[in-house]
Order: C-alpha cells, then structure tokens, then sequence
C-alpha cells in the first residue's frame, strides 16, 4: 500500500479552519504532490473557499488537485440501510408510527460518521500523496473520532455473544413471537461497519501518515475551547502536531481603533504559546481581503508555512506509551489541562478505563500489563502514569487514590 499524508483540520466554528485546510491543500498541489482535500463539515464551506462547485465526490479541480464534500446521507444509506430496516421493523411491531420509526432509527450524528469512511477508502486507492480533511467543528470531530473505539469494545465483546445467542432461539422465538428478530444480513451489517470505522481509527492514529492541527483565533473562549480538544484527542491516541493561531491583527496597522485589539491578541498570543509548547504555533494574519480563490489560498499557504514543509510531521509525540522503571511498568499517557477532580481511572480485567468528563476510553493492556497489579497514578506534568507491578493491590481511581502532582497547565 502506498503511504499517503493525512492532515486533519478542526477548532471551533468561525475561526477559518476551512480556510486554512484548503489553503495547506492549494500549498501542496502547487508544490506537485497530488493532493485531496475534503469535508466532512455538515456547514460545507469548502466550495466556498475554493468559489467553484462541490461534488459529493473526489473531482480534479486543478493540476494535482482534487476536492470533495461528502454527501452524509449518501454514505448514511451506503453503510446503514441494512441496520436501519431492521431497527424500523422492530420500531412498528413494537407500536411506533411508521414516520417517527423512520426518524428514531437514524442515531444523531451518524451521518458525520460515515463520512470518516471516504477517507479509508481513498488512503487505500493510491490515487493521492496527500489528503487534506477538514473536519467538523471540535464537538463533532470529537465524536466521530471516539465511535471507533467505543464500538470496537462491543463488537469484540458483547456482539459474538449476541449472535449466538440469536442464532440459537431464533427458531424458538419465531414460533412464539412476530418480534423481527435480526438475522446473519443484520450481523454482517453491522461487522462490515465496524471493519469500516475501525481502519478508519487505525489510520487515523498511525503516526507517520496522519496527525491533527487545531485551529483557533486569539481570543479566549476559542483557545479554552482547543485547549479542551486537545486533551480530548490525545486520551484518544491522536496526534496534534501543530496549533495555527489565524486572523492576526498585522503590525503594520496602526490605526488607534485595533491597538486595544492588538494588545488583547498579544496576551492571548502568549496564552497560546504558553499553554501548547512544544507544539509548533504557526500564526496567519488578518488578511485585508476574503482569501476566497485558488490563487490567493496558495498566497495564504505559503505565508502560513514559509520555507517549512507544511506537510511533514512537524512535532512527533506518543500519546500513550510504557516504559520499565526499575521493579515497575508505567504506561504514561499525555493529559495536558487536565484537572485531578475531572479524572478517574479504574482497572477491570484486563482493560484499564479513563473517564475524562463524558468521554471514556478503555485500554486494552499489552500482555506485560494484564499479570500485573494497578499500584498508583499520578500526574507528573501533563502525564497521567499509571505504575505496574507484582504487589498485589486494589484497583486505583485517580480521583481518590494516589497522589497527583499538578501539571503545568492546571
């Protein structure tokens, strides 16, 4: 399989994250790579920025430049009508009205799901060097990035006995039920989707083709904001290796009106740089026109990246990763802001669970883990460590056991 580069773009609505993605995407084509950038944004700006038609699929719409904006319904019926029929079947014998069966049937946030399934499928083709994602607004990407995972855990745990289970009462259940009862078409549905999202993670959290940049303002609700998507990717095992801060007030304007604004950016600026080292900040002015157009999104590329290769991997980092300390494993996985009362961590078998707030992630532990006992976790840093060893110890939960060393960053 030919590598391919997958930049992924997010940060909250309004801060010209479609701009930029597109603007790194003109960058690339120009520089002779063959390039795909597409949108899985419900807003569907990306034809804007470039101001010519969109199609739900990949087109050339410039030399070595391709450009999509994925039909969500489209990929919804492709990967769920089998499951859906299903569940609307069960819906109307159980007294639902046929329209509202219709609606409930459909998860919010599905389609936006779905949508992650393009990308899998044009890494795979080898059609293009580099693909240019821009993602939804950070809550959304949020989701979309975790369902894999999540839905890996019940496929592989609960779903193999549910279908046995099925495909034994089934003939039972017929005889005294007209209960739909989902058969092998459902079951296969449903691995097919999971096979689908879970190459979507594993590409997504492979570390020489795919990493994420955040992109944000200098203004404080929108770097809390990516603060938070921050902490939210890495407890997922995505990689940012860059912030873009955009729409810099320029110095050379000196008009009185923007000078509180310009003082207001510069703290905020330092904000930024305090709070996401050693991630490189790339900064993008305020231009004084829409960068709206092929040729003034290359001009905005190349202010962006400068003599940098905007496309290599511009900060390695491990999210997750274990290491021998002497008589005990610690698998250390980067958590910056995050604050001890927001954590808890418990062992169950053989996962170890992370609750951060209303996300979950549970870890399936190498083979060197699963022997071992949960000692304690700290925090050293912007590093949650959990310590490993033959002591035979209690599950720990960092929010009432072990001690926690404040990070820099609260």
């Amino acid at each position: 399989m030919i590598r391919v580069r997958i930049l992924l773009f997010t940060g909250k609505g309004g801060v010209g994250k479609t701009t930029v993605a597109a603007a790194t995407a003109a960058r690339s084509a120009a520089a002779g790579r063959r390039t795909l950038v597409m949108s899985t944004d419900p807003a569907h700006s990306l034809a804007d920025s470039f101001d010519i038609p969109l199609t739900p699929h990949a087109e050339e719409i410039a030399p070595n430049l391709w450009a999509e904006q994925i039909d969500a319904q489209e990929r919804l019926e492709a990967n769920w009508r089998d499951i859906q029929e299903f569940v609307i079947a069960f819906l109307n014998w159980a007294g639902v009205d046929a329209i509202e069966a219709e609606e409930l049937s459909v998860i919010p946030g599905l389609d936006e799901i779905f949508s992650l399934t393009d990308v899998k499928q044009h890494a795979d083709s080898g059609k293009y060097d580099v693909m240019v994602v821009d993602c939804a607004p950070t809550a959304e990407t949020l989701r979309l990035l975790s369902l894999p995972e999540a839905m890996n855990w019940y496929i592989e745990r609960i779903f193999p006995v549910e279908r046995r289970v099925v495909k034994t009462i089934r003939p039972l259940l017929s005889k005294l039920t007209s209960m739909p009862i989902a058969d092998d078409k459902i079951f296969a549905a449903v691995e097919r989707l999971h096979r689908n999202l879970d190459g979507v993670r594993q590409l997504l959290t492979n570390e020489r083709m795919s990493s994420v940049r955040l992109v944000m303002n200098p203004e404080k609700m929108v770097i809390a904001e990516a603060r938070r998507t921050y902490t939210y990717l890495s407890l997922f095992g995505y990689r940012v290796d860059a912030v873009v801060v955009n729409r810099i007030i320029p110095d050379e304007v000196n008009d009185p009106y923007f000078g509180k604004w310009k003082d207001i950016q510069a703290e905020h600026l330092e904000t930024v740089k305090e709070s996401f080292q050693p991630l490189p900040i790339i900064r993008a002015r305020l231009f004084d026109r829409e960068m709206v157009g092929l040729d003034l999104l290359k001009q905005m590329g190349d202010e962006l990246y400068g003599d940098r290769d905007g496309l290599e991997l511009l900060h390695r980092d491990e999210p997750i990763r274990v290491r021998k300390r002497g008589e005990v494993f610690v698998l250390s996985m980067r958590l910056p802001f995050v604050e001890r009362s927001e954590l808890d961590v418990f062992r169950k078998g053989d996962e170890l669970f992370v609750r951060l707030g209303s996300y979950k992630r549970n870890l399936i532990l190498p083979h060197s883990l699963q022997r071992l006992d949960v000692k304690e976790a700290n925090f050293v840093e912007d590093r949650l460590e959990v310590q490993f060893g033959r002591e035979s110890q209690e599950s720990v939960s960092a929010g009432s056991r072990g001690k926690s060393e404040r990070g820099r960053h609260g």
